[in-house]
């Protein structure tokens, strides 16, 4: 995969327009975002980008503004937004945000280019039967929460398409324990990785199994960080520490966008020429 030669440009003014609506991700986060979606979008055929949970519309302003500014794909509208905006979870900010998520997406005239939802993501699921090329998981960080958003939206990302949970290395059980278990624990993806706090993969139901020992060797290190937020722990005292030293040993630095794009077509050495 390549990414757009005037990404930069575009990546920049998505940050500016991201930017300046309240949310928790930043300037880095959201880059890496835009990183995933523009080879996402990138793809052939038809499949939406579909972001659970959008709170007042950061990640949603900037992945529809990636998306006009390098020309929407074939198919419906291809921003997917997925959002009860009344904090359902105990995980989730405790404010409701309808309104000022319309008026972000308004101000920059992006309310033709998203198909917003104020459900939530299982009550959606109950008639979704369209493919995803990008699958954004940021919504109910529980693990509860987390397990069902990924178990009835996975099913439906295209080969070569991506799978990214947000706050993967902060301390949520949720987004850590499913990355872990059932993104890198399976063949049905291959390359994988952190963006400082994105966990994410790519769908390779044909081939996955040549990145099985990268996958493997990167869950290692990241399952050290499972039994420390696994409630009732805490992020205090001495399992606030033995979590910063567990975070450490894992590869989380976000790289040139140009790179990440190429490790999306490149085995890793090593790698079998099949599953």
């Amino acid at each position: 995969m390549r990414l757009p030669a005037d990404f930069d440009r575009v990546a920049a003014l998505a940050w500016r327009r991201a930017a300046a609506v309240p949310g928790f991700m930043g300037a880095a986060e959201v880059r890496a975002l835009l990183a995933l979606a523009a080879c996402a979008l990138a793809l052939p055929g038809e499949g939406a980008v579909v972001e659970i949970g959008s709170f007042k519309g950061r990640s949603t302003v900037g992945l529809a503004t990636l998306a006009r500014e390098l020309g929407l794909p074939a198919g419906p509208c291809p921003i997917v937004s997925i959002d009860p905006h009344t904090s359902p979870s105990p995980t989730d900010p405790g404010v409701a945000s309808f309104e000022a998520f319309t008026a972000a997406l308004a101000a920059h005239e992006l309310s033709g280019v998203v198909e917003a939802h104020r459900a939530t993501s299982a009550e959606v699921a109950r008639t979704w039967r369209r493919p995803i090329r990008l699958l954004w998981i940021d919504g109910d960080h529980t693990l509860a929460g987390a397990r069902a958003d990924f178990d009835l939206y996975a099913p439906f990302l295209v080969p070569g398409g991506l799978i990214a949970f947000h706050d993967t290395l902060h301390f949520f059980e949720g987004p850590i324990r499913v990355f872990v278990e059932q993104v890198l624990g399976s063949d049905r993806f291959g390359p994988a990785g952190f963006l400082h706090t994105i966990g994410w993969a790519q769908s390779r139901p044909e081939d996955g199994a040549r990145w099985h020992a990268a996958r493997r060797r990167l869950a290692r290190r990241a399952a050290r960080l499972l039994p420390l937020v696994a409630p009732p722990r805490r992020f205090s005292g001495w399992n606030r520490l033995r979590y910063k030293a567990a975070l450490a040993l894992v590869p989380h630095r976000i790289p040139a966008p140009a790179a990440f794009a190429a490790a999306l077509t490149e085995p890793p050495p090593g790698a079998p020429n099949s599953p």
